[in-house]
């Protein structure tokens, strides 16, 4: 999917390209391409596969970002957002030529709701409106900006320890909608390669886990995968920057397919000054259950995880830092029925619960719209991999 521009003009109107259905994405792909956004993005792919989307791509980053800044100085002193919006200098804007069913723009975090600008007369063309906001902390609330809120139909937070404070702060009705993954790109379905990979530890690690690996590793014990790009400075994150979501997302998708052990922590585990001690879900638990892999790690101590994840060892507890993994990995691997029980547990519910379709689907009841027939279609084939992984001659370990 791409954006036409009817000027080669900078700054020129572009219009929505896709492919002529009812629902309208607002997405920052081209100007937020950090790794961990692929996910985010892998949802808006689903939602145009199942809904004929079209997606209106932000850009102009530098232009936004100018537009952004003044609109904020512009509120705090005249204490209006309508006379902000008029003092702001306009960024790159997308025009709509025609109606929606539904707006649903979804943001990586808070500070994107800026980028709502960039369709200025979006409500006027769309019968209803909600958003997804992927990660929400309560110290980085910015409020000149979730008042932009106030003109949706529903508003979506990925995180839910927020969601009672921004439902006070805004006027939209506000609620949880938990992450997912493609389960039909992740499932090791039907064909499931073997898992010749013994761990796999992406993303944020545990410097005394990690040498316990890099040892077993060294001594030819297992094949451990890791990280070995450099943490950027002063971050106890490692991250980094991807050129197509989608790509990486089906690199992921075959690795974690091929990886018999998953080390899957809750959300910022190793930063509980950031979530302020609290406990939030990560997007590896919908990686790992939808790949099949045997998860190894802290996952919150919260009734949302529970919910979530409350099959028999959904997430098998082993600390952040674990000097003594290779005792637990010993331990799991002198039962091979418990694993491949897990392997093919995971798959199955993933299928049922957490694939992005049900999180659509939710939308879509919320906002009393009725399924696609694309939506119906992606449900069929998940009830084909939930049943598959359950049935006797299932192997997805």
């Amino acid at each position: 999917m791409s954006m036409t521009s009817d000027s080669t003009q900078p700054g020129a109107p572009r219009r929505a390209v896709g492919r002529g259905g009812n629902v309208l994405l607002l997405s920052m792909r081209r100007i937020a391409d950090l790794v961990a956004y692929s996910m985010l993005y892998e949802f808006e792919d689903i939602i145009a596969e199942a809904t004929d989307a079209d997606r209106a791509d932000v850009e102009s980053p530098a232009a936004l970002e100018f537009s952004r800044r003044t609109y904020r100085v512009a509120r705090m002193i005249s204490r209006s957002c309508s006379l902000a919006s008029l003092v702001a200098p306009t960024p790159s804007i997308v025009r709509l030529e025609r109606k929606y069913e539904l707006f649903f723009p979804t943001f990586n975090h808070t500070h994107e709701l800026y980028a709502l600008a960039t369709i200025p007369d979006w409500r006027d063309h769309c019968r209803k409106a909600a958003c997804y906001i992927n990660e929400v902390w309560m110290h980085l609330l910015p409020p000149y900006l979730l008042e932009l809120l106030n003109q949706f139909d529903h508003v979506f937070l990925g995180t839910r320890h927020c969601v009672e404070r921004v439902g006070e702060m805004i006027k939209a009705p506000c609620s949880h909608l938990p992450l997912a993954a493609d389960v039909l790109r992740f499932a090791p379905w039907p064909h499931p390669p073997q898992r010749a990979i013994d761990v796999c530890n992406i993303g944020r690690r545990s410097s005394i886990t990690h040498r316990a690996l890099l040892e077993m590793a060294e001594a030819r014990k297992i094949y451990y995968y890791y990280d070995t790009f450099a943490a950027p400075f002063g971050s106890r994150q490692r991250t980094f920057h991807v050129s197509n979501a989608s790509e990486h997302r089906l690199m992921l998708g075959g690795l974690l397919q091929r990886s018999r052990y998953y080390v899957a922590n809750r959300a910022r585990v190793n930063e509980p000054e950031h979530t302020g001690d609290r406990e939030e879900m990560s997007g590896r638990f919908y990686e790992g259950a939808a790949a099949g892999a045997v998860m190894i790690g802290e996952a919150p101590k919260t009734d949302d995880f529970r919910d979530q994840f409350g099959w028999p060892d959904a997430v098998i507890p082993m600390p952040f830092d674990c000097p003594n993994v290779e005792t637990v990995l010993e331990q799991l691997g002198r039962d091979p029925e418990r694993l491949a029980r897990i392997s093919r547990l995971n798959v199955h519910y993933a299928a049922i619960k957490h694939d992005w379709l049900h999180r659509l689907q939710h939308v879509f009841e919320t906002l009393s719209l009725p399924p696609t027939v694309g939506m119906l279609e992606r449900q069929r084939r998940l009830s084909q991999v939930a049943d598959w992984a359950t049935a006797p001659q299932a192997s997805a370990a």
